[in-house]
């Protein structure tokens, strides 16, 4: 079969990928101009050289069968190390958390600076200039609705269910190490999570913070503008660190309006009748292993003897 996949992160390329190994044609649309989406990574100038900070996701754990397998090979390749902040089965990527998406793009024909927004179906499937047998999105639940509601309404409806959380997060560099213990702290106020991005294996750059505001915060500081939110969020990790923190040479703030997913636990879902499927961590658990994994289960889908992936660990 022909088969175009819209959202090159990581359910999108694990699909293409279990898909091509099955022996199908498939091509990948993206808006992004490269891979990473919630696990890239932003790279800023600063007077002491260029600062690197995993704005989105800030580790990946392995615990289903087949993903360690697959983790395994990363970093047999290189593309990932453990990091043990985040607990003995976690890892980041490296030199960046996009490593691992920037392989399995590599591996196959995605289309980036493509921004999907319609799907047309007779017969036959048209994303874009291209026609297909098959389509598959595989991206946020909210994206999903407005892209295939006049053609499934059921899973029109399964996607609008699903909701996710919004999360500030600000980047900062600073001209030497914050004089804290630990790489990685939690809970600490209005901020969810706080990691030294520099500390993570194969870092380089001056000392590069990632803080991420709770849940709770972002929604209701949802539109305010950059500068309020760098400033409290600042405040807030300074009040954390105490004085004598170094000074901060270089920042960004970045808005993730769909950060973690209140999950459906569905796996993936598949319609045989007008060949459309969805996958993403929206329909399994809020976690790379889950979004990786629901891409495995919509591929099984066209070929359902060889589903071999179990998910008895992943939703504990």
């Amino acid at each position: 079969m022909r088969i175009g996949i819209i959202g090159a992160g990581m359910a999108g390329l694990s699909c293409a990928q279990a898909l091509r190994h099955q022996g199908h044609d498939v091509i990948v649309f993206d808006k992004g101009r490269g891979p990473g989406g919630r696990m890239s990574t932003r790279r800023i100038d600063t007077p002491l050289g260029e600062a690197a900070f995993d704005h989105g996701a800030q580790y990946l754990t392995a615990r289903d069968p087949a993903f360690v397998a697959q983790v395994e090979r990363w970093a047999q390749d290189g593309h990932v190390a453990r990091w043990s902040p985040a607990g003995s089965d976690a890892w980041a990527g490296t030199p960046a958390m996009n490593a691992p998406i920037r392989a399995m793009a590599s591996d196959g024909d995605v289309r980036w600076n493509t921004a999907i927004d319609t799907l047309f179906h007779d017969r036959e499937w048209r994303i874009g200039d291209e026609r297909f047998d098959a389509a598959i999105v595989a991206v946020p639940a909210e994206q999903v609705a407005p892209l295939v509601a006049a053609h499934d309404a059921a899973l029109a409806d399964a996607a609008r269910s699903a909701v996710s959380d919004p999360c500030w997060t600000v980047m900062a560099a600073f001209d030497g190490p914050v004089p804290i213990d630990g790489d990685r702290l939690t809970d600490i106020g209005i901020i969810e999570s706080a990691v030294r991005n520099s500390a993570k294996p194969g870092r380089t750059g001056p000392e590069a913070w990632v803080l991420q505001a709770s849940a709770e915060w972002s929604r209701a500081h949802l539109e305010d503008d950059l500068d309020m939110v760098e400033r409290t969020l600042l405040a807030a990790f300074a009040d954390h660190s105490g004085v004598g923190s170094p000074a901060v040479i270089a920042t960004s703030v970045h808005r993730w309006r769909y950060a973690k997913v209140d999950a459906l636990h569905r796996g993936a879902i598949w319609n045989t009748d007008i060949q459309l499927g969805a996958c993403g961590d929206w329909l399994l658990g809020p976690r790379i292993e889950a979004a990786w994994l629901s891409g495995q289960r919509l591929a099984a889908f066209l070929r359902p003897t060889d589903w071999i992936v179990s998910e008895q660990k992943l939703l504990r």
